[in-house]
């Protein structure tokens, strides 16, 4: 006899819960808090970004970082250059801190999940941009609480 698993028990089960955050503008050359990080340290599962609002065609590099509350803010990817991304293109991370945010090169084609999951400390995750461009992005993450009564909102 088959069991049935629907979409959403099926994401929980594999990579924990999620939470969204409205499309919002790339921030002005600095660093810009996207999710928060509540009362404990999280696994980090997946994050994954999509336009909603084409990229300026002006050089901008776009990296996403872990900003704690107590100590040193560390980058989670290399930057990815997202000048002119069009609307539908997916921005994601490997979780190798040395692998560039990817992106399927001008396209909205996909992206991939993380291989290496991250624990995140209490504190922010936020997008840091070298330029000040026009568009816009939504995000969304996935977790496991790592601390009991850690969670995540959107920022």
């Amino acid at each position: 006899m088959g069991s049935y698993m629907d979409g959403l028990a099926f994401r929980r089960n594999l990579l924990g819960r999620k939470v969204d955050r409205a499309t919002a503008v790339l921030p002005a050359t600095t660093t810009g808090a996207i999710f928060t990080i509540t009362t404990g340290r999280i696994v980090l599962t997946s994050i994954v970004g999509e336009v909603t609002t084409v990229i300026q065609t002006l050089a901008c590099n776009l990296s996403i970082t872990s900003t704690p509350t107590v100590g040193t803010a560390v980058a989670l990817c290399a930057v990815l250059n997202v000048t002119a991304a069009e609307v539908g293109c997916l921005f994601t991370i490997d979780g190798i801190q040395a692998t560039a945010l990817f992106s399927v090169p001008a396209g909205a084609g996909g992206g991939y999940l993380m291989r290496q999951p991250w624990i995140i400390p209490v504190g922010t995750l936020g997008l840091l941009t070298s330029a000040t461009n026009t568009g816009s992005v939504k995000w969304s993450l996935t977790y496991i609480p790592f601390d009991d009564g850690a969670y995540v909102t959107a920022a």
